[in-house]
């Protein structure tokens, strides 16, 4: 089986490259700069390649593979920059649409939970979406327009709706990378949020394989829920890093406001996910 990952030199893309060489599978990581990749495993082909650049020997340039694992997206982490619909959108279903036109068989993307909009509570998948930013929006049209084009065009379609992650060489954006800057830097607070929002976090190498089992099992799975199904406060999960590694930092809650484009709890239901795994 070959498989290519497009976003490889990613956060996600790195990890999902570690868990298919576990796999009995050729591996093709698609990157637009390859120097990013300079280090992987030589069992791994690396090809040099951007998604605008859809001409008609798309699927051949990418490795003419048996399964795509699509995790490729740029304009993040602004989840609220007009770009991810006004220009996105359109590219990403283009290169999609061309790779598939040209014989890709079965196709994974990585959507986000945004795409269930302002909801408390346990998210599943039989949810109407309800996205309530543009990334979320741009992400739930995708696969609309996906789903559309498979009724003309049959392929299979897994739509692996990512929650929360943390791990390392994760973005300086994101939560667990900021501490770990300012543990580096020797700071004696942390600032954040009063922790009390409810989430459902996931160490990324449990992601990275999840997204590899349901890429392989080449199934038309349709959307699923990549997530551990279990409500944990941020605070909650804050102290726990910092007991794990022994971090002296003093947490100074309530120092910044909720982000405003998120409900205050929320989690992935996983019962879909179990039954298609436990199923392989």
């Amino acid at each position: 089986m070959k498989i290519a990952v497009t976003g490889a030199s990613g956060f996600i893309g790195r990890h999902v490259l570690d868990a298919l060489l576990s796999e009995k599978v050729e591996i093709y990581a698609i990157t637009r700069d390859a120097e990013k990749l300079a280090n992987l495993d030589k069992s791994i082909i690396v090809i040099e390649f951007d998604i605008d650049d859809c001409d008609a020997n798309v699927f051949e340039k990418i490795g003419s593979p048996d399964v795509l694992i699509h995790l490729a997206w740029d304009g993040l982490p602004n989840y609220k920059s007009l770009h991810h619909f006004e220009t996105e959108l359109t590219r990403q279903y283009k290169f999609l649409k061309s790779v598939i036109d040209r014989g890709l068989a079965s196709l994974l993307v990585t959507g986000t939970c945004f795409e269930y909009g302002m909801r408390s509570g346990a998210l599943s998948e039989e949810m109407i979406t309800k996205p309530n930013n543009p990334y979320g929006y741009a992400k739930d049209a995708l696969r609309q327009q996906l789903e559309f084009l498979k009724a003309i065009k049959p392929f299979n379609l897994t739509w692996a709706r990512l929650f929360y992650m943390y791990g390392e060489n994760q973005p300086n954006t994101s939560l667990y990378p900021k501490l770990l800057e300012a543990v580096k830097r020797g700071d004696k607070v942390f600032n954040m949020s009063k922790g009390e929002q409810l989430r459902d976090y996931l160490p990324v190498e449990e992601v990275a394989n999840q997204i590899v089992q349901l890429a392989i099992a080449q199934k038309d799975v349709g959307v699923v829920n990549v997530c551990s199904g279990t409500p944990v406060s941020v605070r909650s999960l804050v102290e726990q890093w910092k007991s794990k590694k022994n971090w002296e930092i003093e947490l100074n809650f309530g120092y910044y406001p909720y982000p405003d484009y998120e409900p205050l709890e929320f989690w992935g239901n996983k019962k879909y996910l179990d039954i298609i795994l436990d199923k392989q």
